[in-house]
């Protein structure tokens, strides 16, 4: 398969090809949730899934219909699902070495964002007490948490270099690993979650995290770990895109 050399990095045309699909899928995906959203807004709103907009004048008298975040993560784990079949599919050759933990990790994401979305979805109609709220991500992060443990059991930490003087170069924090990176889920997302009422602020939020994300992966294309940051793209293009729709209605 012919190379195609950035710095330091090495790509194949198969790797290029998935990351344009990738936007392909993606720009499809968001032409689909801004046209969902309006369609559906009705719906949303005889379901009882509906506020006011506090935030213009004369807003007690329209009802803005809410929840249709989860239009959005619909579409995304439909465009995530597709992207499975082009991902792998290049390991589907009998003589290939399939990666299993590659796939693992794939659908744990996935299962772990699903998660979120029955459970946030869950939240609007139920309208769930805080210290409910808390513990959900909780739940939803448990398959990340234990892919990687069955996956690398690393539990090793490296020390800012200030740090390191007088706590040395790493740190093994074992169990407290796994109770600081779900306690990590439980702050972020009720970090984005408790912002929801202002217009725009809660997803535009996501966009910008998620911005930010996608161009730590693209710098990082170029480094020694640039399979990890690729499989991370491809999260995250489709996500922006989903997503994006959900800001413009705002």
């Amino acid at each position: 398969m012919k190379q195609v050399k950035i710095s330091t990095l090495t790509l194949d045309r198969f790797d290029l090809f998935t990351i344009i699909f990738d936007i392909l899928i993606s720009i499809l995906g968001s032409l689909i949730v801004n046209r969902l959203i309006p369609i559906l807004k009705e719906k949303f709103i005889k379901a009882q899934l509906w506020g006011y907009d506090l935030n213009k004048r004369n807003s007690k008298e329209i009802k803005v219909a809410e929840s249709q975040g989860v239009l959005a993560a619909g579409i995304f784990l439909i465009l995530m699902f597709i992207m499975i079949a082009i991902v792998f599919s290049e390991h589907l050759h009998p003589a290939s070495d399939f990666p299993h933990n590659k796939f693992v990790e794939y659908l744990a994401a996935l299962l772990s964002i699903c998660c979120m979305v029955l459970l946030g979805f869950a939240d609007d109609v139920l309208d769930l007490r805080w210290s409910v709220k808390l513990l959900l991500p909780l739940i939803a992060s448990l398959p990340l948490l234990l892919v990687y443990f069955a996956n690398y059991h690393s539990t090793t930490i490296i020390l800012p270099k200030p740090m390191r003087l007088y706590l040395g170069q790493q740190w093994n924090l074992g169990i407290l690993y796994y109770i600081y990176m779900s306690m990590v889920a439980v702050f972020c997302t009720n970090a984005i979650n408790i912002l929801a009422g202002v217009n725009g602020l809660e997803v535009g939020q996501s966009i910008v995290i998620a911005s930010s994300i996608l161009i730590f992966n693209l710098v990082e294309l170029q480094g020694s770990c640039w399979e990890e940051h690729l499989f991370s793209l491809y999260f995250m293009i489709p996500f922006i895109a989903c997503t994006f729709p959900i800001l413009i209605k705002n």
